[in-house]
């Protein structure tokens, strides 16, 4: 029987039905009015493969799994929204639940793809608030919660198990944990919201004995659990980052209504890390699984990725990892491939399955051993057990791992005039005319067939949108992985550096004009495609045909802004480095003026558009002086790349591209070098768009957090100013 990892008594215990041959689950879904992003849906691949395991015991699970469709929403989160479709959708006088039931029909389709088993029930919360209000007036009757101006606290010192979930037992742990500023209505500021009034404007609210108003933020979970389960149940699946406050507020809550324990065990995932830190969108790394299918990978590699970490443990994602995990699984199935065609017929020995079966179940049934079980599915299939054998125990494996590997034949299916042409080559093959034979492979590969030579048989097969990707460019995922040239000698005299990520139109006028003023220089052009998705890569790549001067670096996916720029600088070459910006369009020779001025042994770096500070927290930009200046501006940024080894590249904390500029060009000043502007350069600036297409809110809070980490490096280094420089 299935053993896990229970939150609440913090020990490993054995899943032991209340109803004899059924367990009842539930797990917390998705907030719909944004797409899950992969750290989300990581928690709900755990719940599948418990319901698997227990399933793989002939138990019938019955799995609730709710759907947060913006109710406890404050109106003006929800009209802030979360990403371009919620500012188009609302543009167009689409409803919240219209927008909802978008973004729910995307989770239901990332769900399929990561052949995740649907719950048998999907509640939304808007329907069910007359089960939440229930909750809410009975937890008011005994004494457990209190109306204050419309408004229906919890009252968390009144319930003496509070804390048991989380361990923020103590006064001052909870008081930490508070969430928003201090509400004056409550009689404590650890207490939460149950039902709040309902504020002027508010689209969706609802009737109640405490007027209109609309639920808090736990109460929905406690609602619909009770509802489709019962008031006592088997499993409560989530991430850990439900544990407290929300699961810690739902047990007080479903407690307090039911009058005794709810849930016998919590089973909680733990955080999907990206490149090293925690995902969230201020990052820019809060990847959703269509930024893995556009990168031609099955969203099934995700999820063995999943299965190499324990579900408890934390697992680091990059897009490096999850090329191994797409390798890996295309390799499985190109064995089951084989095995297919080497049965002849035979029966599996039952012997032999039923041991490795119960090593797998016995695997999976420890605190749900995904590793070890995915490890064991490897043993077998680089074992001397006969195919078919392998076939039926990748079968049973597979009711668990959930990645289809057993259906790879009609995935595998080819039209019937490949087969001919297979045929055709095996006659050629018979006569040893070889060369007809291999022209027949390569225009079946040309034409996107894998064709494999066994000695039972040719087999052929259609390519993956993987493998055809792999064909055009070489990619990389992450910086680590580009070759540094910054040890090498100077190759040219000069390189133009940009990158590139999206906004075709932009990237072709930046690059064709730096070329048209480059002329016959000695020179190079360096793009880092910063994981564009437009068309841009294409564009690249055919411009780079036409021109050798022209080098791109593909990135699979967009990286932060330190992490690209750091990219180009490692690759370039030239004795001048200038880095342009793609919104950014070269009207003259700012070249022959920039080499001139570098010749200057104490200028750092020089460009058209300087800044000025008197005090490290207002800059402004040089109003069209040319001069000494306290840093330089990104959208046209030049230096020697000799320097490069006395400040350094750029920081990778700067995941967004604002204020990297300043943190730069102090690298340079605290080397002794100056900053100086040069506003004759000719240069035109256009629109941004990294910038004015990110919402107001958005744009302001990242670069908020940038500006923070150059304070934090350089708050102290008044001295630096020009300004405060000794003059003479």
């Amino acid at each position: 029987m299935l053993r896990l990892y229970n939150t609440l008594s913090k020990q490993i215990e054995e899943v032991r039905p209340i109803e004899p041959g059924v367990v009842k689950m539930y797990t917390c879904g998705p907030t719909v009015y944004r797409d899950a992003h992969i750290g989300n849906l990581r928690s709900y691949l755990m719940a599948d493969w418990i319901r698997r395991a227990l399933e793989l015991s002939d138990l019938n699970v019955v799995h609730i799994k709710n759907i947060t469709d913006v109710g406890h929403m404050r109106q003006e989160v929800l009209e802030q929204g979360g990403d371009k479709v919620i500012a188009a959708a609302r543009a167009e006088g689409k409803t919240p639940a219209q927008i909802a039931q978008f973004y729910t029909d995307r989770f239901l389709g990332d769900e399929l793809k990561l052949n995740i088993i649907p719950a048998q029930e999907f509640p939304k919360a808007t329907d069910h608030v007359p089960e939440m209000l229930e909750i809410t007036e009975r937890l008011v009757r005994r004494g457990l919660a209190y109306e204050v101006g419309g408004n229906v606290y919890y009252e968390v010192g009144k319930f003496g198990g509070y804390g048991k979930l989380s361990g923020n037992i103590a006064e001052g742990d909870l008081l930490e944990a508070v969430r928003v500023e201090a509400d004056p209505l409550k009689r404590d500021p650890r207490d939460f919201t149950l039902w709040k009034a309902a504020e002027a404007g508010r689209e969706l609210k609802w009737p109640s004995i405490c007027g209109e108003g609309f639920p808090g933020w736990h109460i929905e979970c406690s609602a619909m659990s009770i509802k489709y389960l019962g008031s006592r149940f088997d499993i409560h699946t989530g991430g850990v980052d439900n544990i407290f406050p929300h699961h810690e507020g739902e047990i007080a809550q479903s407690e307090g209504y039911a009058g005794e324990q709810v849930v016998n065990i919590w089973t909680h995932g733990q955080h999907l890390l990206a490149d090293g830190v925690k995902m969230a969108k201020s990052m820019g790394n809060s990847f959703i699984l269509s930024d893995i299918e556009a990168q031609g990978i099955d969203p099934l590699a995700f999820r063995y990725l999943c299965l190499t970490a324990q579900y408890d443990t934390r697992l680091n994602f990059t897009f490096t990892s999850l090329k191994a995990a797409q390798r890996a699984l295309l390799r499985l199935r190109n064995m089951v491939w084989q095995w297919s065609f080497q049965t002849n017929g035979s029966s599996a020995d039952a012997e032999t399955v039923s041991q490795w079966q119960g090593r797998f179940k016995s695997l999976v049934d420890d605190n749900l051993n995904m590793p070890g079980a995915l490890a064991l599915m490897w043993e077998l299939a680089h074992s001397d057990v006969s195919p078919s054998t392998k076939l039926e125990l990748l079968t049973y494996f597979d009711r668990v791992l959930g990645l289809n590997i057993t259906n790879v034949l009609g995935d595998y299916a080819v039209p019937s005039e490949v087969v001919n042409e297979i045929s055709h080559r095996s006659e050629h093959r018979g006569r040893q005319d070889y060369a007809r034979a291999d022209s027949i492979r390569a225009s079946l590969a040309d034409s996107g067939y894998v064709v494999q030579d066994s000695s039972a048989a040719t087999l052929v097969r259609p390519k993956t949108d993987w493998e055809m990707r792999q064909e055009r460019w070489h990619t990389y995922s992450s910086e680590v992985e580009v070759p540094s040239f910054m040890d090498e000698d100077d190759r040219v005299d000069l390189t133009v550096g940009i990158v590139a990520c999206n906004y075709l139109d932009d990237v072709r006028r930046c690059v064709e004009s730096a070329f048209k003023w480059l002329g016959d220089r000695d020179a190079e052009v360096v793009v880092v495609d910063n994981g564009s998705s437009d068309g841009t890569d294409e564009w690249l790549e055919g411009a780079a045909a036409e021109d050798k001067r022209l080098r791109v670096i593909h990135i699979d996916h967009p990286l932060g802004e330190g992490s690209a720029k750091r990219i180009l600088l490692k690759q370039c070459l030239g004795k001048t480095v200038v880095m342009v910006d793609t919104s950014v369009e070269v009207e003259g020779d700012i070249f022959g003026p920039i080499e001139g001025a570098l010749e200057d042994e104490t200028i750092g770096v020089t460009g058209p558009f300087g800044l000025r500070t008197t005090d490290l927290h207002h800059f402004h930009d040089g109003e069209g002086e040319s001069g000494d200046m306290d840093a330089m501006q990104a959208y046209c940024f030049a230096f020697r790349r000799e320097r490069l080894n006395e400040v350094g590249l750029p920081r990778q904390t700067f995941r967004f591209y604002r204020n990297l500029d300043l943190d730069f060009s102090f690298q340079f000043k605290a080397q002794g070098y100056r900053i100086v502007a040069d506003a004759r350069l000719p240069v035109a600036q256009h629109e941004h768009r990294v910038w004015s297409e990110l919402a107001e809110a958005e744009r302001d809070e990242l670069s908020r957090k940038n500006y923070g980490r150059f304070l934090d490096r350089w708050g102290d280094r008044a001295d630096l100013l020009t300004c405060n420089r000794p003059k003479g």
